[in-house]
């Protein structure tokens, strides 16, 4: 059995390290659709790190997602500890190996990652992800470039929307993932 944790990440750039995470919500669901828990934090900037100028002239678009992002902000070598250990306690009550899910992955895993293993040494994920828009690529049977919310069936999507908070998303994302997976699954 496994559980999903669906993951949204907010940053100030394209990559970990040079760039900060800035946020990031996490919606653990069982294949069924039930959301079991949810953890968010907002994260103080790494100091030195650097903020990219297209993603900021973006998050001016946003000012409300964005001072969502930066109240309470806490040291990410506090809160990754506390992540990690929130996941394996979960997969344990749950008796369930830990998934990680993303949109793409690719992306909010690669800081999720860099992350955990810089601020905690290590991950519950191991080192991978599942990808939600490679699933609905082989659940819809077109191309990769092609697999695109617009053209994804209505049933899909359940009543939450995205608005670019990194928990609201992370839900939205995970409902996204079950009902493709159910269809997936028959």
């Amino acid at each position: 059995m496994e559980t999903y944790f669906s993951t949204d990440v907010e940053t100030d750039g394209p990559i970990p390290g040079k760039f900060s995470m800035l946020s990031f919500g996490s919606a653990a669901f069982l294949a069924n659709g039930t959301l079991l828990d949810t953890y968010s934090a907002n994260l103080e900037r790494i100091p030195g790190a650097l903020q990219d100028k297209d993603t900021m002239d973006w998050w001016n678009t946003q000012p409300q997602a964005w001072e969502a992002h930066r109240k309470n902000t806490k040291p990410p070598e506090i809160v990754m500890p506390e992540y990690i250990s929130w996941v394996q306690t979960l997969s344990q009550r749950e008796r369930a190996k830990p998934v990680f899910v993303g949109y793409p992955a690719t992306f909010d895993f690669m800081f999720m990652y860099y992350y955990m293993i810089a601020f905690a040494g290590t991950s519950p994920f191991s080192f991978s992800a599942l990808d939600i828009k490679t699933l609905a690529m082989a659940a819809l049977g077109i191309d990769f470039r092609q697999t695109t919310k617009k053209v994804f069936p209505k049933f899909w999507f359940g009543p939450s929307r995205h608005n670019h908070v990194a928990l609201d998303d992370a839900i939205e994302q995970g409902e996204l993932f079950c009902n493709i997976l159910r269809q997936v699954r028959g």
